[in-house]
Formats: structure tokens, C-alpha cells, sequence
């Protein structure tokens, strides 16, 4: 039978709830009779980062971190803390300290990737998307940051590719559609440009523009009238 009282319980019902300040006022009160209650402590942290209190989220895993050193769970909050705070030199450091335990940690290699692209640093990101990828070859942040890496570079063709891999697997993100779209403007691909603002996919442009010169008309009219057909048919 589950203890409906047990502190890691109550914590998990209360973040689930979405009440983080009652979640951060029952670990001040768990801390203020064990202060090294590392449940309390990880949990404390967590609500912070929820609650945007950044700087104090680090200083509670840093209160982890001097009980346990190598704290993967603390590790992580920092991370995600210091991203917040834009100190993306920092967030290097402490993913080579996971990565130097675990360098297969997908989260952490996407999360080095992630500040060396903010610090402009895009060749080196690509190497951390590709170790991401290779452990998980369907990782949607990898694909999207990989992509974005690419088109820092300068590598247009490449960046729609992965923009569009990340779409097949998950098209409900609104931002590749124009993301794509912008890329293929600067290459001057007008048509393939408004295909993929419509969220077309690269495999299913081809047969869109091929039916309007067959039809003697625009990919425009040729797209509307497909979309037409599709609701007809409903």
C-alpha cells in the first residue's frame, strides 16, 4: 500500500499539481529538521527553477553537490538554472563533469551543444548532436539543434534536411514549418519555400510541383486545389 505521507509522495503530487510554492514551502519545512535531507534539497531546487528563482535553485544544488559530489540529479538542475541565467561557460563545465562519468548521457551532449551554439561555437556543437545522435538517432532537440547549428554555418541544404527529419517524427513543432521556409527562400526555392510553410514535407514537394506543370498551373494553385480535394473527400 503506497504511504500517501511519505515526503517523496507528497512532493511528487504537489509538482504534478503544478504548486510549487507549496512544493518549496513543504522542503523549507522537511530542511528546517534535517538540513542534509537530500530528498528535501533535490526537490527545493526543482521548485525554484519552476518558480524562476535561479540563482537560489543553484545555491541548493550546490548544497547537494558538497554531500555528493558527482550529484547527477543536482548536475542537471544547475544546468538547467544556468541556462536560464544565460551563464552557458558554466553549463560547459558541468557537462564535461556528467559526460566524464557518462558520455552517453543524450540529455547532457545536447545540452553541451545547446551553449556552445549560444556561445557561438556551431562546429563544435555539431559534434555533440552527432554523439546524441548516434546513441538516439530519432532525438527530436538533437535534430532541431543540429539543424540550426548548420544554418549558422551556412549549410542551408543540410539544415532542411534535419529540420525536416525532426518534423517526420514529431510535426506538431509549429516552428520548423518556417524554419524550413526561410531557408529555402535564401536559396531561392519560392515554391519549395510555401510548401514548407504549409508543413509539407521535403518528400512530398516533388509530387505537388511535378502535378502543377502537369496541370499547366502554380504551386500555389495546385496546392490549394489539393487541399481542396482533401476536404471534399472528408
Amino acid at each position: 500500500m503506497v504511504n500517501l505521507l511519505d515526503p517523496t509522495n507528497v512532493i511528487t503530487r504537489m509538482f504534478n499539481a503544478g504548486k510549487y510554492e507549496d512544493m518549496y514551502d513543504y522542503c523549507k519545512n522537511l530542511l528546517a529538521k534535517t538540513p542534509d535531507d537530500m530528498v528535501a534539497l533535490q526537490n527545493i531546487s526543482l521548485s525554484l527553477i519552476y518558480l524562476q528563482k535561479y540563482d537560489e535553485a543553484i545555491n541548493y544544488c550546490d548544497k547537494v553537490l558538497a554531500i555528493k559530489k558527482s550529484d547527477t540529479y543536482a548536475l542537471k538542475n544547475k544546468i538547467y538554472a544556468l541556462e536560464s541565467l544565460n551563464k552557458f561557460q558554466q553549463v560547459l563545465t558541468l557537462c564535461e563533469e556528467i559526460l566524464s562519468s557518462n558520455s552517453r548521457d543524450v540529455w547532457t551532449l545536447n545540452s553541451m551543444g545547446l551553449s556552445l551554439n549560444e556561445l557561438n561555437r556551431h562546429k563544435e556543437a555539431l559534434e555533440y548532436y552527432d554523439k546524441s545522435l548516434e546513441i538516439e538517432p530519432n532525438d527530436v532537440t538533437a535534430l532541431m539543434n543540429k539543424a540550426i547549428s548548420l544554418s549558422h554555418l551556412g549549410s542551408y541544404h543540410d539544415a532542411i534536411e534535419y529540420y525536416d527529419r525532426a518534423q517526420t517524427i514529431d510535426s506538431s513543432i509549429k516552428e520548423i514549418p518556417l524554419a524550413k521556409a526561410k531557408l529555402l527562400e535564401k536559396l531561392g526555392m519560392e515554391d519549395d519555400a510555401f510548401l514548407a510553410a504549409q508543413g509539407i514535407l521535403n518528400k512530398d514537394m516533388n509530387k505537388i510541383k511535378l502535378d502543377a506543370k502537369n496541370n499547366k498551373c502554380s504551386v500555389f494553385h495546385q496546392f490549394c486545389e489539393n487541399e481542396f480535394e482533401t476536404s471534399d473527400s472528408k
